[in-house]
């Protein structure tokens, strides 16, 4: 908890920093901005139960990387195929990430799949608009879901 709360006052002190062009001037008002972002940055998100495991990121962001650049593509193939090709709609996906960090960044992430965006994140349920409903998106998310499940060394 100690270090969780020290690195958000670090790093909202930063920001402050940045904020304020690196003038002192200004460091009376920062401070009471920084003290109350951490309590609330703490109240909105406690501290995480699951940690990163950092051996996984770099496998983690090369999937993203490719997936992100592969999304894109087919994205403008559709649209360039035109709105009469596409089947749009509603998904609703059964997660079986814990809560908290590794559903927050599912939810987060898997916009990087080709035509999808998050609708709502309900308990273990997630809503996900797609442009096309024929589209693999089940698979591709039950991938994305193994490789959080791997980056926080969480079982599925």
């Amino acid at each position: 908890m100690i270090p969780s709360l020290l690195l958000r006052f670090l790093l909202f002190s930063v920001l402050w920093w940045v904020l304020a062009e690196g003038r002192i001037d200004g460091w009376w008002l920062g401070a009471v901005a920084v003290v109350t972002a951490t309590c609330v940055s703490v109240i909105l998100m406690p501290p995480a139960v699951h940690r990163l495991r950092w051996g996984q990121i770099p496998s983690f962001v090369l999937f993203f990387l490719r997936n992100s650049v592969r999304g894109g593509f087919q994205v403008a193939m559709m649209a360039l195929r035109g709105r009469a090709a596409l089947q749009p709609g509603v998904l609703e996906l059964q997660l079986n990430l814990p809560a908290g960090g590794p559903r927050v960044l599912m939810t987060n992430v898997i916009g990087l799949m080709p035509g999808t965006l998050s609708v709502e994140l309900a308990e273990d349920r997630l809503r996900v608009h797609v442009l096309d409903e024929r589209l693999p998106i089940e698979a591709e998310a039950g991938e994305l879901e193994a490789r959080i499940s791997a980056l926080f060394g969480v079982g599925r």
